[in-house]
């Protein structure tokens, strides 16, 4: 999840791979996931579908105990924004989602108002929050 990446847990991405053109989704979510390989696209077992996934330079070791790589994995399920605009994230948007713009390797992304479906509501600023959350 988003806010429970580390900054140290990505210090070894080198770039990402991306399987759609994300410039058109307001948000994608992201994962950790335990891979056997630094670089090679990884097999995909969520409903959905993965657009896009981060590749380790060669100083990124195995955990010792599993032998497996922990890379970020980005992708998105059937109900959300993308394709089903007036659902259930017609606004707002999954704990784990980012605006795929402020993503970078070694950067965790955070949401927008854009990844959250507009601006903040009138109430929400008469609290005085502010976004990204």
């Amino acid at each position: 999840m988003s806010a429970l990446i580390a900054e140290d847990e990505i210090v070894h991405e080198v770039d990402f791979v991306w399987l759609e053109d994300v410039s058109k989704l307001d948000y994608v979510r992201q994962s950790l996931d335990r891979l056997p390989t630094r670089r090679s696209r990884p097999a995909y077992h969520r409903d959905g579908r993965m657009v896009g996934y981060a590749l380790l330079g060669p100083e990124a070791k195995p955990s010792r105990f599993s032998g497996t790589f922990r890379r970020r994995v980005f992708w998105l399920l059937p109900h959300d924004r993308d394709t089903d605009p007036d659902g259930l994230y017609a606004t707002g948007a999954p704990a784990e989602a980012v605006d795929p713009r402020t993503l970078a390797p070694g950067t965790k992304g955070r949401k927008t108002p854009r990844s959250g479906g507009g601006p903040l509501s009138p109430a929400g600023q008469q609290l005085g929050i502010t976004l990204p959350l």
